[in-house]
Order: structure tokens, then C-alpha cells, then sequence
């Protein structure tokens, strides 16, 4: 059986693959709106593609548990005593996502001090395996 480490692996990669997908949507009606001048899409996509990501993270984790990612791997977060999360776990949870690569530092931490991820243990969340 796959650990449930691995799971999330492969899940934050479907996410990763989930929100490209959006931004090539969003990307295309900004090219749009902007009368075709890809420079000022650049410009504009710096500040709106971390908000997304942070968006997508933030709403689908406190309304639903889990992002697609997640739910396609059984995963889903909740607080350490069992309830869905709050808004202020939700976000603090997920700061490090917003350029993807921060995660490995909040991780490479986790380890540090033996535990999950450093903001799972700040916000008190936990990842749990519905398979089980």
C-alpha cells in the first residue's frame, strides 16, 4: 500500500496540474481583456497567479476538506480533534503554497522537529487517510 506521505505527494502534483489548468483559463480571458499586449498580461499574471493558488487552496480545503488532489488521493484535513478547519487555519496552513516551492521548506522543518509539516503543527491540522 502507498504511504500516505506519497499520496500527498501525488496529490499536491494533481493540484499542481488543477490550478495550471485555471490559469490558462484566467490567462487567456486576461490576454482578452488586454487587447492581446502579453507584456502587461505578464505584469499582471506575477500578481494574480499567487492569489489564485492561494484562493484555490484556501476554499477547497475549508469548504470541502481537501483540494481535488486530495480527494482523488482520500485525503482530507481537519483539526486535531476531529472538526473541519477554520478560515484561520485554512489560511495559515497554506501560506507556504503560494509559489509551490516554500512547501519544501515548511516540510524540510516538520522533519527538523520530528513532526508533519511545521504550519500542520502551528495550525493544529492534521491530513488523515479516509481509507482507513
Amino acid at each position: 500500500m502507498v504511504s500516505v506521505f506519497s499520496r500527498r505527494v501525488i496529490a499536491y502534483i494533481i493540484d499542481f496540474f488543477v490550478v495550471s489548468a485555471f490559469m490558462w483559463i484566467v490567462s487567456f480571458f486576461l490576454n482578452f481583456a488586454m487587447s492581446g499586449h502579453a507584456y502587461s498580461l505578464y505584469q499582471v499574471l506575477i500578481y494574480v497567479v499567487p492569489i489564485l493558488i492561494f484562493a484555490y487552496f484556501i476554499y477547497c480545503e475549508k469548504r470541502y476538506g481537501a483540494t481535488v488532489g486530495k480527494s482523488i488521493m482520500y485525503l482530507q484535513v481537519r483539526s486535531k480533534n476531529g472538526a473541519r478547519i477554520s478560515m484561520p487555519q485554512a489560511v495559515v496552513r497554506n501560506i507556504t503554497k503560494i509559489y509551490w516551492f516554500p512547501i519544501i521548506f515548511d516540510w524540510a522543518i516538520g522533519k527538523i522537529l520530528k513532526t508533519d509539516r511545521l504550519l500542520n503543527t502551528i495550525t493544529r491540522t492534521v491530513v488523515i487517510d479516509e481509507l482507513r
